[in-house]
């Protein structure tokens, strides 16, 4: 059939099964945003307040689903609006596809009105960016696009279509996506290694990175923890792999990660790391992270392997792949003197609850969470003290249901991501937990909220200063609280209800059931803006560049 590139791009979206994208018109889009209004039918369109809204909502759908997340914008500012989502899916490898528009062909690298090269600002922080220059590559460079999104280590791709290419007319055939083929699994060599290693192992851990949350691999994870009797220690990225009440679940791991994950990094014999970077905030000091012990590392990525920390054996291959074959030749082991002796690391060196005046807790409010919300539902964060505390204490159950900005660290991230998610799954519950800095980042994104009705609980631990830069300038720069209390006037009540959004204030701990209950009792979104004191800290804390033997757990 004879389509424009306009209609082209929608059917290749469906083809893809794609049924909703996020994003924001504007002139050199406007060919494919008029295909869309005849596709309204098949594809859902979210309008949000910002471009970069429109990246971390298809970026929080992409980490909820497991599907590719899709966005799209204009060209210029709008395409550029987009790069801070791109750069926060890529170091996070999540699936996504962004689709910019540009000028036409022939006014390319002519400065024209709202022309940027967008396909180079992204190369650094994308799988691959493509510009069309006929529209005959237009179709396949979508499929390629999302091909290559999903394949390997996932991640974000950019596809730039000039206006021209949109209205022009070709054929087009519609095409099945082809099966993803399985990744080889690295050398029987290193399998049987490995193997070896970790039959022979009498204090074993398990560091389990975002890994195997992207390859679907937490039932094939739990299965070999069992197998192995090995405490399983989680990144930020990788909380949810494995139940938060599971008894060989240790919680976090690394700079605000428990005394106990730390030591057992300290005096394992093994440490089996899967899917996951050794990033600074795990590995503080890499010469010394588990330097006493042997290292195997699985990971779909061979850049990964002896990035940060040197190990003794790692496995290439997809995380569900390699577990399968792990789980049929692994011993069944028991290390019962080992997981006692981490129980008992677990009663040492705890953070004592602050008692800041007469502020409520942090913590009334994630354990009020805790509560109320189903294994099922969804907690995305922004970044700052308050992610910290959700690592700490919102209990994960499940794969995909703490959505938060790992690598990047990008303050601003949770809203877009939550109300992504909202809409993947409209039935589950969906809560934003964020701080009053990040939340000045993403507020706009309340009009989004309320124009389609989607029921996030939007809950602000309102300290108001910048607390987790306030408290590194507390421990590492002499309490010289520099730009880190704006001494800002926002009400967020009643900035919520200016959005026509329901807003609730909390400053006292006993109120805490009775303000959820109001707000989850709505059929919409809310704003619940939790009074908290500018002093509290999160605890512990291991300085960077330092181990356990340098945990911090009171100031």
């Amino acid at each position: 059939m004879q389509l424009t590139g306009a209609e082209i791009i929608c059917e290749c979206l469906i083809e893809q099964g794609v049924d909703t994208v996020f994003g924001y018109p504007g002139g050199a889009a406007l060919n494919t945003y008029d295909a869309l209004y005849k596709y309204s039918d098949k594809i859902n369109h979210i309008l949000t307040a910002h471009e970069q809204g429109a990246a971390h909502a298809a970026d929080g759908y992409a980490r909820a689903t497991g599907k590719v997340g899709v966005c799209m914008t204009t060209s210029g500012p709008g395409a550029t609006n987009t790069v801070t989502g791109i750069a926060t899916a890529n170091i996070d490898s999540i699936p996504m596809v962004i689709i910019t528009g540009n000028v036409n062909v022939g006014l390319l690298g002519r400065d024209s009105f709202q022309e940027v090269d967008i396909v180079d600002i992204v190369k650094p922080i994308t799988k691959g960016s493509y510009l069309v220059k006929k529209i005959e590559e237009l179709a396949p460079a979508i499929r390629t696009a999302f091909a290559l999104a999903m394949d390997g280590r996932k991640g974000p791709v950019l596809i730039d279509v000039p206006k021209d290419i949109t209205a022009q007319v070709t054929e087009f055939k519609t095409i099945k996506p082809a099966e993803r083929p399985n990744k080889e699994v690295d050398s029987a060599d290193k399998i049987t290694k490995a193997v070896e290693l970790i039959n022979n192992a009498k204090y074993p851990i398990i560091y389990a990175g975002g890994g195997v949350i992207s390859s679907n691999a937490s039932e094939q994870l739990l299965e070999f923890a069992e197998k192995i009797d090995a405490p399983v220690c989680c990144s930020l990225m990788g909380l949810g792999c494995i139940p938060a009440s599971h008894r060989l679940n240790m919680g976090n791991l690394g700079m605000h990660g428990t005394y106990a994950t730390g030591m057992a990094t300290e005096k394992c014999d093994l440490i089996i790391a899967l899917g996951a970077r050794f990033s600074d905030r795990v590995a503080g000091n890499p010469k010394k992270f588990g330097s006493q012990a042997e290292i195997i590392h699985v990971d779909i990525d061979e850049n990964e392997i002896d990035k940060n920390v040197i190990t003794d054996n790692h496995i290439i291959g997809d995380m569900k792949d390699v577990l399968e074959i792990l789980n049929k030749h692994v011993e069944q082991q028991n290390h019962t003197q080992w997981l006692v002796q981490l129980e008992i690391w677990k009663g040492e060196h705890v953070a004592h609850r602050e008692k800041l005046g007469d502020y409520m807790s942090a913590l009334d409010v994630l354990l009020e969470i805790n509560k109320r919300k189903d294994p099922e539902d969804i907690i995305a964060t922004d970044v700052g003290q308050h992610q910290m505390w959700v690592a700490q204490y919102s209990e994960i159950e499940r794969p995909r249901t703490l959505l938060t900005s790992g690598g990047m660290g990008t303050m601003g991230f949770g809203m877009g991501a939550a109300l992504g998610a909202q809409c993947a799954f409209p039935r589950k519950r969906v809560f934003l937990v964020t701080g009053d800095g990040s939340f000045h980042m993403n507020l706009n994104e309340l009009v989004t909220l309320k124009s389609y009705n989607l029921p996030v609980i939007v809950v602000v631990l309102n300290n108001g200063v910048l607390g987790m830069v306030r408290q590194w300038q507390k421990l590492f720069y002499g309490s010289r609280f520099s730009q880190t209390d704006p001494k800002r006037a926002t009400d967020f009540v009643k900035l919520a209800e200016s959005f026509g959004v329901p807003g609730f204030r909390l400053d006292k701990s006993e109120d805490v059931e009775e303000v959820f209950e109001k707000a989850m009792g709505l059929n919409g979104p809310a704003v619940i803006d939790c009074v908290i004191s500018p002093d509290a800290n999160v605890l512990p804390m291991i300085p960077p560049g330092k181990t356990v033997k340098d945990i911090v757990t009171e100031m």
